[in-house]
């Protein structure tokens, strides 16, 4: 298997990215140069992190440092592109599990998905679970993928195959526990987080869930950024 990722996938070439007001398109060069530079971010992130330097990417891409800071002002504007392609990318992949006839295979499988993306770019992990993510965006994040989320959750449930008190925020909780895991064991044993994820959720499946859930704002706690 590949150690890089299918930048093909998770850059969906065509799309306008989430803003809440949107901009005119881009010229014709000035978008081309634009995804390069993306692709380029994400190249040099996914193997040294999100610490790498606008003039390393430029350099990498073969742009200059004005072509760079006219496509993303501020470092956060990238962080933002990437994150909203990498939620793109996640939502496809839990419309896909919907379709699945085993609701537990699905849910796995949307599981595992979502974590190989992390585990092949150490970039997209820092994104998720470090203090440069804007709060703006994890919540945009949150509100586009609690409902798909839900719904894969309550087909389970429904299949008699997770105890009826499992909620979104529970699962938040194991993505954030088995990418902690990646993390940390990321330089030396790269596969540990497959086994830490079938462990939790061996555990969520037989859990015994009494008691009051967690609200949903546990899952805004678990992502937004760290002060």
């Amino acid at each position: 298997m590949e150690d890089k990722f299918n930048l093909e996938f998770f850059f969906h070439l065509d799309r306008v990215d989430h803003v809440t007001d949107p901009a005119p398109p881009l010229r014709r060069d000035a978008e081309r140069n634009r995804q390069l530079l993306l692709r380029t971010a994400y190249e040099l992130m996914a193997t040294e992190g999100l610490d790498v330097s606008y003039e390393d990417i430029a350099r990498a891409a073969g742009t200059g440092m004005g072509t760079m800071y006219r496509r993303f002002p501020d470092r956060q504007d990238l962080l933002n592109a990437l994150f909203n392609d990498h939620i793109d990318t996640v939502i496809g992949f839990a419309e896909q599990a919907a379709q699945r006839d085993d609701a537990w295979a699905g849910l796995i499988w949307f599981l595992e998905q979502q974590l190989e993306i992390e585990a092949r770019s150490r970039g997209v992990g820092e994104l998720l679970r470090s203090r440069s993510q804007a709060t703006a965006a994890v919540q945009r994040a949150h509100d586009r993928m609690t409902p798909l989320v839900a719904e894969l959750i309550a087909r389970a449930v429904r299949a008699g195959q997770l105890p009826a008190g499992a909620t979104p925020a529970d699962f938040a909780a194991v993505h954030v526990m088995v990418g902690s895991v990646m993390d940390a064991s990321r330089g030396f044993a790269p596969q540990l987080w497959r086994r830490a994820l079938t462990i939790a959720l061996a555990g969520l499946r037989h859990a015994d869930l009494s008691g009051d859930p967690p609200d949903e704002t546990v899952i805004d706690h678990l992502y937004k950024e760290k002060k």
